[in-house]
Order: C-alpha cells, then sequence, then structure tokens
C-alpha cells in the first residue's frame, strides 16, 4: 500500500510543470516558422486558485542569437526575441475555461482541453530567410512559463517562498545552421 501510495505520488509529481515535448525553426517559403509542443500540467495550487477566480498568466518566450566566441560568449548577437502572452481563466458561472490570446478567446468544458491547446504554439513567421546568413551557425531557444509578475501582489509574494506558485519549462535550446 505505501509502495502504491509513493507511486501514485510521484506520477502526479511528474505530471505537474511544463516540459518541452517539440520545437522546431523551419523554413517555409522564403520565411523561418517557429513551432513548439509542451506538456503543461497544473500543480494542485495553481488549479485550486484558478478554480477559485484567479486568472493564470503565461508567456512563450522565443530567442535566436548569433554565438560571438570571441566576446567569450558574453555579447551575443540577438536575432529575434519572441514574446507571446496568454491569459487563462474560469468562469464559475459556465463553468467554462478561457484560453485569451490578445483579443482571440476560446472556451474549454475542461482544464485539459485548456492546457492542450496552451502547449501548443502553431507555426508562426518570425523572420526572413535573408536576414540569416548561411554557413553561420545560430542558437535557437524557447521555454513558456507562468508570468507570476501578473498574479496580484500576495500572490507574488507566496510565489517568491512557494514551488507551487513558480511553474516554467527549462529553456530548449538547439542549433541551427541556414
Amino acid at each position: 500500500l505505501v509502495l502504491l501510495t509513493f507511486c501514485s505520488s510521484a506520477a502526479l509529481a511528474a505530471m505537474e510543470g511544463i516540459h518541452v515535448k517539440s520545437a522546431e525553426f523551419t523554413l517555409n517559403g522564403g520565411e523561418y516558422y517557429l513551432e513548439a509542443n509542451f506538456e503543461v500540467g497544473l500543480t494542485h495550487t495553481l488549479e485550486d486558485a484558478l478554480n477559485k477566480g484567479l486568472p493564470l498568466h503565461f508567456v512563450v518566450e522565443f530567442e535566436l542569437i548569433r554565438p560571438r566566441w570571441y566576446t567569450l560568449y558574453l555579447w551575443n548577437q540577438s536575432i529575434v526575441e519572441l514574446k507571446q502572452h496568454y491569459r487563462l481563466s474560469y468562469n464559475a458561472l459556465t463553468r467554462q475555461y478561457r484560453l485569451s490570446f490578445g483579443a482571440l478567446h476560446q472556451n474549454f468544458d475542461t482544464l485539459n482541453d485548456a492546457l492542450a491547446l496552451l502547449g501548443r504554439l502553431r507555426p508562426r513567421a518570425l523572420i526572413e530567410a535573408e536576414a540569416l546568413d548561411e554557413g553561420k551557425i545560430y542558437e535557437a531557444a524557447v521555454r513558456l512559463r507562468l508570468d507570476v509578475s501578473q498574479l496580484p501582489k500576495p500572490f507574488q509574494i507566496n510565489a517568491i517562498a512557494s514551488r507551487d506558485w513558480n511553474l516554467s519549462s527549462e529553456w530548449f535550446r538547439w542549433t541551427l545552421a541556414p
């Protein structure tokens, strides 16, 4: 019984957090497109706060840099930076979750459906192919995180002291040679 309880709590802990499943930067029609997939699982504390009416703000961050070895990688050249903001909220009256991106909104009956769409970054044109030099090496990095600066001030203090309020994927990095 103890072993079963330990295994089930370990499985729940593995489901919490944000993990990068895949990310790619592909050339199509003279432009480079970013596409990424994340696995998003809220902690029990965040899910409880969401269901009590606290909206959660998420940010997808992407950067493309050209590393400069001769500056000891301290002053790398930034080529593209992207920050895409999402807002996840719950409406107790309709019992639906709402995912917002700018002026676009979509409602979901279950939290899992909303988190699945939050975790899918569809192809988005970021840069023209001519902007990247052939033969040069570039480094791309992407992550998804909960933006704790958008939380009310008392919750920001909780976020400093508790891991339950800090939800972020690791930076997923790869190299690109056009």
